[in-house]
């Protein structure tokens, strides 16, 4: 098969052929149809503190056509397109049993989505109703990961929000703030280039560029500051930011992922009593939440896709969105 691989820290990919995988006991060969080009994929390459190793493949939102069964794998029959879950676990324990696959003793995380197949198991997948696509099989996983953050943080009806960054994240987590009854969401980012999109998927401002973006989302909320901050960038400083930006007794609920280090301002924290929460993953039912909104008609998500591309376009592309650009959620169609 080919595939789009991993060739070392700083380099780019290279389309290569690889064996055609086999199921082993209790697995299923997944023909990929649609996988996301994801932010965290783009830090792998980067970022040692992933542990990514020459010759992985990248890849864990993809959706496709179940094509192979292990022994022993049930559920599932060769045709059934489904969604992949990232999320390896047993499927039997109580974590599992509950949906709350991220504390699986066997939790681990699947790639593999940058090629013509992948291997799986039954229990990761999610079987597509008609009324979705495969493509939108690709994007369920963001928006799960949006979903998770914005349940954590305690979001009510009527309560004003404020997203750091426009990136597939923050605007999904604006999509489901709105969803959800906030009364008031705006998003505020470095540049404007998903402005039109922020404001399409829910959001009602959009801040670009401000020399004081504490200012700036002031200006924003003129009846008060927001009840909750979701800082969906992951770079040193934003929560700092963000607890300058929030409310009184509000929330700052942390999405982006930043492996390096950062400094709290715990004094400012405690003046205003504000709630610091992290979210990581999503369980099953924010999975299948979000498939539900996609099938019955949500609109919005799709407008993350940008552009979908084959996989000898990979390497070139994932390069370029090492630098930021107006792509949003890049398709790979293998």
């Amino acid at each position: 098969m080919k595939a789009a691989i991993f060739t070392g820290l700083h380099q780019p990919l290279a389309v290569e052929q690889l064996p055609d995988p086999a199921p082993g006991a209790g697995e299923v060969v997944v023909k990929v149809a649609r996988c996301g080009i994801c932010g965290s994929d783009l830090h792998m390459a980067e970022d040692a503190a992933y542990g990514a190793c020459p010759g992985d493949v990248f890849g864990h939102e993809f959706a496709g056509e179940v094509v192979a069964l292990g022994k022993g794998a049930e559920g599932l029959k060769t045709g059934d397109l489904v969604s992949v879950i990232p999320l390896k676990s047993c499927g039997t324990c109580e974590h599992c049993r509950k949906g709350e696959v991220q504390w699986c003793a066997g939790f681990g995380l699947q790639g593999g989505g940058y090629a013509e197949y992948a291997v799986t198991r039954p229990n990761q997948c999610v079987k597509l109703p008609a009324s979705a696509s495969l493509a939108d099989g690709a994007i369920i996983e963001p928006l799960a990961v949006a979903l998770h953050g914005v349940r954590l943080s305690g979001l009510k009806p009527g309560d004003s929000a404020l997203v750091l960054g426009a990136g597939p994240i923050g605007l999904a987590v604006a999509f489901w703030a709105r969803r959800m009854g906030a009364g008031r969401v705006v998003v505020q980012d470095l540049a404007d280039w998903q402005q039109d999109r922020a404001l399409a998927m829910g959001a009602q401002a959009f801040i670009a560029g401000a020399a004081d973006p504490v200012a700036a989302s002031d200006a924003a909320f003129p009846h008060g500051k927001p009840d909750v901050v979701f800082e969906c960038v992951g770079v040193p400083g934003l929560i700092a930011q963000g607890v300058r930006q929030v409310r009184n007794r509000g929330t700052v609920l942390l999405l982006g992922l930043c492996t390096r280090p950062d400094t709290l301002d715990t004094f400012a924290m405690l003046q205003k009593e504000v709630r610091l929460v992290t979210s990581a993953f999503f369980t099953r039912q924010d999975y299948e939440a979000a498939l539900d909104a996609l099938s019955a008609g949500a609109a919005e998500p799709r407008l993350l896709v940008t552009e979908t591309i084959g996989l000898d376009a990979v390497p070139e592309v994932f390069a370029a969105l090492k630098h930021r650009t107006a792509q949003c959620k890049v398709l790979i169609a293998p």
